[in-house]
């Protein structure tokens, strides 16, 4: 008696696929289709690392595709690096890889001049946050960035470094861009990079610690200003000039010697990024 084979965990998937009145027949998209197919299903979780594929025939007869297809879609999930081939045995799901990814670690702001090194970045990224804040900016984002602002002024007073609501500020302008990405990166950013906690900007500034952060509330403002009215290329403007500042009283008021240890992670999520 034969035994009973066990249904492979890409039938109803590869069924689905298979739907005549949801598939077109696109001889130079079949190849990408299979891959998509395969990959979304590998990075959902719904294939396990180790998991094997099904054979080469099963996924032409699924997808009602030639075998050349199939080894040209298995070669770019291999390239991926979502799955291996073994001679002789089948086609393998991978441990999901992340050597590859962009990482600030916390070694890498052992001195001030790493500090500077990654500000740099952050002119950048957000002086173009600042212009698309401008152009799609709502009025529950300008309520947001209003009472960071006051926030800010609130805490100079109350002889705070202002580390929360200055971090809070910058977090409103990348959510204000209407596009998650630049928040999911200020957010990550923002746990690591807290210049203001590292060094001691505000104490050591030569006007004060009052007139410090005063300075850097009016920045903020003009920042503020400028999305308001919807003026991209000055809140592009306020934006760099901002950060520079910043990196220029970096430049000016510390060294390597004056680098605090890092907090502990549980602070540093609302900590400043300026």
């Amino acid at each position: 008696m034969n035994p009973r084979k066990t249904p492979s965990p890409l039938e109803p998937i590869l069924a689905r696929a298979l739907e005549p009145s949801r598939r077109a027949r696109r001889p130079r998209g079949l190849v990408d289709e299979i891959v998509e197919t395969l990959a979304a299903r590998i990075r959902e979780g719904q294939l396990q690392a180790g998991e094997k594929l099904p054979t080469e025939a099963e996924i032409m007869s699924r997808f009602e595709v030639s075998r050349t297809v199939v080894r040209e879609s298995l070669s770019k999930l291999q390239a991926s690096g979502l799955v291996e081939t073994r001679h002789g045995i089948g086609t393998f799901v991978l441990q999901p890889q992340d050597a590859g990814n962009f990482k600030i670690a916390a070694e890498d702001f052992s001195t001030v001049a790493d500090v500077i090194s990654v500000l740099e970045l952050r002119i950048s990224l957000e002086t173009e946050a600042a212009g698309l804040a401008a152009q799609r900016r709502t009025p529950e984002n300008l309520a947001a960035l209003e009472a960071a602002l006051r926030a800010f002024h609130d805490s100079i007073n109350r002889d705070s470094d202002a580390v929360p609501p200055d971090f809070q500020f910058h977090m409103e302008v990348a959510r204000s861009t209407g596009n998650r990405h630049f928040a999911d990166l200020m957010t990550y950013l923002g746990t690591m990079i807290i210049p203001r906690t590292r060094v001691n900007t505000a104490h050591s500034a030569p006007e004060g610690r009052l007139n410090y952060l005063q300075r850097v509330n009016i920045e903020h403002e003009s920042i503020y200003n400028a999305i308001r009215d919807q003026d991209a290329e000055a809140a592009r403007a306020a934006m760099r000039t901002h950060l520079s500042n910043s990196r220029e009283r970096l430049r000016r008021g510390n060294n390597a010697h004056t680098m605090q240890p890092a907090p502990v992670a549980a602070e540093i999520g609302l900590n400043a990024v300026a």
